[in-house]
Order: C-alpha cells, then structure tokens, then sequence
C-alpha cells in the first residue's frame, strides 16, 4: 500500500497533504524533530531527536517503493529516487531522476558560493498560487502512484 510520508519541519502543506491523501485513501505519516513537534488529525507523527539530517535518516529509512515523500530537500528527494519512491516539494515540483541531479549541483554550488561569503537571495515569499500548484500536482503524483 502506498503511504505518504511528510518531512514536516517548516512544511507549509501539512494540512492540504493530509486532507488529499485522506481523500485518496492513503496514510500520513509527518516526520519532525523535538523542535518543530506537530500532532495533526488524520496523520501519524514520529517524532525525532534533534539532529542535523536526523529526520532525513529516520524517513528514507521508512520509505518503501512507491511511497510518496513530500519535501523541500533535494539530498533527501534523491534518497527517496534510489529506494524508487516518488518525491515532490512544497511548490508542487515533482524531483526525477531527469531533475535531480540538477538540483543537487545547484544547491552545491549556493553552498560554495555562501562559504566563500556570498549572499543569495532567499526563496520567495509562499504565495497562494503556490498551494494551488501543490494540491495540483500532489493530486497527480497520488494517482501515478496507486496505479503503479
């Protein structure tokens, strides 16, 4: 059976990713360390220690072939590609094993450019065309995965 699994720490869509993949008949499941503990209706929670990358290791550990994680991670998408799950961000971005690497290279290179002590311009603020987009697409990814 097909869960869902959400990297929930700082996740914008918890609530619309419960209510669609209730509506689909699929369980939740939110990951999130001490920090950012959440208890929503209609979903699991495990909760994690505090830790760099700690809810990262303990949710690809979970994932099974076609699950769905919802993350703005790309190392932890990537993960979730390797165990052939399926991945998609906040935006509604679905990550491929087309995009991934792509990303992984950006967010290298952003890293470099910050240790070097340069600024980067932060993400845009969330705005309500960006939910719109998710629950588009997270529709689609549910569909894609149940008839997997």
């Amino acid at each position: 059976m097909v869960s869902v699994l959400v990297d929930a720490d700082g996740c914008p869509v918890v609530d619309l990713t419960i209510e669609i993949a209730q509506s689909f008949g699929l369980k939740v499941t939110l990951l999130c360390d001490t920090a950012h503990y959440m208890q929503r209706v209609g979903a699991e929670t495990i909760m994690v220690s505090k830790g760099a990358d700690a809810v990262d290791f303990v949710l690809v550990n979970k994932v099974s072939k076609g699950d769905i994680v919802v993350t703005q991670d790309y190392g932890l998408a990537a993960m979730v590609l390797a165990k052939q799950g399926y991945a998609i961000d906040q935006n509604g971005r679905w990550y491929t094993p087309e995009n991934i690497d792509q990303l992984l290279n950006s967010r290298h290179i952003s890293k470099k450019i910050r240790q070097a002590g340069g600024r980067l311009k932060g993400p845009k603020k969330r705005q309500k065309e960006d939910d719109e987009k998710f629950e588009v697409n997270f529709k689609k990814i549910c569909i894609h995965a149940l008839n997997s």
